[in-house]
């Protein structure tokens, strides 16, 4: 079982609320779930559509055919009738859409007099619409009366009452006029294991998933990293983690401060870094533009911060809505000097979560600047999980509290090491001076212009890190065939729809996906001879959402290998299951 519902119209016509309430509905009744949205940057009108998959195994793209369209308006009608399925459905209101349409796969639902009658307040129509979706399907509505029960609580007992009689009545509807409806749901069960336990009376339910879009999870993995400040001006698709954060931040002693632009957000993020809290900020392509110069500092004073970015087609303002993975080689380079950086690109929620609190910890422990790197497409999709697990996320303090500093008989902030890495204190912790410079400086912070100090300087804080970091990097993750002939490589946010894809192909050839997520320092070969596998393959495909793919340039430049083909996509869109299939070609595979 597997289908697509699209919600198309206009915004401000409350799309995203049916989307959002079906999506949890199946999360919550056990479906695998994977959603996205395609939206214009305006308030009200133009076309956008939310797009909701649900089935009974595990899914991470998005599908180009649909199974029912909800249009809100006219346009989708004309936009999207050609994705039908062969059982596929368009619901409509034709007072709403002010047209009247003929044929067996289309079905006009009154969604606002079903609203005025059940309800008396066409306000739900929407609610309408959600029941209606339930009655084709065949759902019974319990869940979503717990859901509506739950939503609208505080409205009061009558506004509760109100929406669930809109929802039945959208469901009586559908189900007494939708003769042509194909579609055949079983709510999951318990699986063979559980169904074992439970005859020897262990207490099991069907399983309840979580659900969660790309932004909320770096959201949750800077909170179990320790993030105690957070600054940043709002930029899409960046804007998410700081309402996220600032929505938090009253249960986790947590700072969220609205910068006045990207200058000062990055400045304060060093700033409250260097007065001895974990900190970070946030933006997109644009407003990381103006970060560079704070980076660059953050660099020299060996400071730590996570830097959240998230992209988006450019130059300039581009699409500022839409998605794209253009800016990897920018953030790689950006910022004068030479000086080690961290960069992860998450390829889903649960990714997410870890690897931004992986990106913490690697700032702190090595007082380097860290990157998420995450675009439109990631932050807006949700995906069910089943658990995430914060004991997985190293925190530790790496720094020299007032005690511990007290007892020293001296302090020098960029001390020579080993390691390269310092001491890294609070200033006014103690009666120690804790100073740095943004000019080339000494062990104890001031400044200098001796050569022979600027070199052992840039030893301690590039090259001497560098490889310590490196070990810290985890390889690709393969996924397929352990010894495949065709070998698909991605990053970032197409590991979905390659997962997907591989498991298809699959089916007929020897293939694999390899995924990078921890992309900078690129990853060695030690723990996993992932050159190997790309060599033997008979064919290699590097798959990006960019025009000049920028990640298969990196990784020529850093292993000399050259993929077979490389197919892009930049038209501000992700990439589709069926599109991405047509791409690769059976003959290529």
């Amino acid at each position: 079982m597997d289908y697509t519902i699209k919600i198309g119209g206009q915004a401000g016509q409350g799309l995203q609320t049916i989307g959002a309430v079906l999506a949890k509905l199946f999360a919550r009744s056990g479906f695998h779930v994977f959603t996205h949205q395609d939206y214009m940057s305006r308030i009200r009108g133009g076309h956008n559509f939310y797009q909701v998959r649900f089935a009974d195994r595990e899914i991470s793209a998005s599908r180009k055919v649909v199974d029912i369209l909800v249009a809100l308006d006219k346009n989708t009608v004309a936009e999207h009738l050609g994705e039908l399925s062969p059982v596929g459905l368009v619901v409509y209101d034709s007072e709403t859409v002010r047209e009247k349409y003929d044929g067996e796969n289309l079905l006009d639902i009154p969604f606002r007099q079903i609203a005025m009658d059940a309800a008396g307040n066409r306000i739900m129509e929407n609610t309408v619409a959600v029941g209606a979706m339930l009655g084709m399907l065949g759902m019974d509505l319990e869940t979503l009366d717990e859901l509506l029960t739950e939503t609208f609580a505080r409205k009061g007992r009558e506004v509760v009452d109100q929406n669930l009689a809109a929802a039945k009545a959208g469901a009586d509807f559908a189900r007494g006029n939708c003769g042509q409806c194909n579609f055949s749901v079983n709510i999951p069960g318990l699986t063979a294991a559980q169904e074992k336990e439970a005859a020897a009376g262990v207490s099991r339910a069907a399983p309840k998933r979580m659900l969660m879009d790309g932004t909320s999870a770096v959201g949750l993995g800077a909170l179990a990293g320790g993030c105690r400040f957070y600054a940043a001006y709002p930029m899409t698709p960046s804007t998410g983690v700081m309402n996220f954060m600032a929505a938090q931040s009253g249960r986790h002693s947590l700072i969220v401060e609205q910068a006045e632009d990207e200058i000062a957000a990055i400045n304060m993020a060093i700033g409250a870094s260097y007065a001895g809290v974990r900190s970070m900020t946030g933006t997109a392509g644009g407003g990381f533009a103006l970060m560079v110069e704070g980076l660059s500092l953050a660099g020299m004073t060996e400071t730590p911060v996570v830097i959240f970015v998230g992209q988006r087609p450019a130059p300039a303002t581009g699409f500022p809505t839409r998605t794209e993975q253009a800016d990897l080689l920018y953030i790689l380079h950006a910022a004068h000097g030479e000086f080690p950086r961290v960069i992860m690109a998450p390829g889903n929620p649960e990714q997410a979560y870890y690897l931004t609190g992986k990106a913490f910890d690697l700032a702190e422990k090595y007082q380097v600047p860290a990157f998420i790197i995450s675009d439109q497409y990631l932050a807006d999709t949700e995906w069910t999980l089943d658990a995430l697990d914060p004991a997985k996320i190293i925190y530790q303090d790496y720094r020299l509290r007032a005690g511990e500093l007290a007892k020293l008989a001296d302090y020098q902030r960029h001390a020579y090491t080993d390691t390269g890495v310092s001491p890294l204190a609070e200033p006014g912790a103690s009666h120690h001076l804790v100073v740095t410079d943004s000019d080339e400086h000494d062990e104890d912070g001031h400044l200098v212009e001796d050569a022979e100090t600027r070199v052992r300087m840039v030893e301690k804080r590039l090259l001497k890190k560098q490889p310590l970091i490196r070990d810290q990097i985890s390889p690709p993750l393969l996924h397929g065939d352990k010894k495949p002939e065709t070998v698909i490589v991605g990053w970032g946010s197409t590991y979905g729809v390659i997962k997907e894809a591989v498991d298809r192909l699959g089916e007929k050839h020897s293939i694999a996906m390899l995924h990078f997520s921890e992309i900078y320092p690129f990853p060695g070969t030690g723990k996993f001879d992932y050159l190997e596998v790309l060599r033997q393959a008979k064919f290699t495909v590097c798959v990006e959402n960019n025009a000049t793919s920028q990640f298969a340039r990196l990784m020529r430049a850093e292993t000399g290998f050259v993929f077979s083909k490389l197919v892009t996509k930049f038209d501000g869109r992700p990439y589709l299951l069926e599109e991405l299939l047509d791409e690769l070609g059976e003959h290529d595979v």
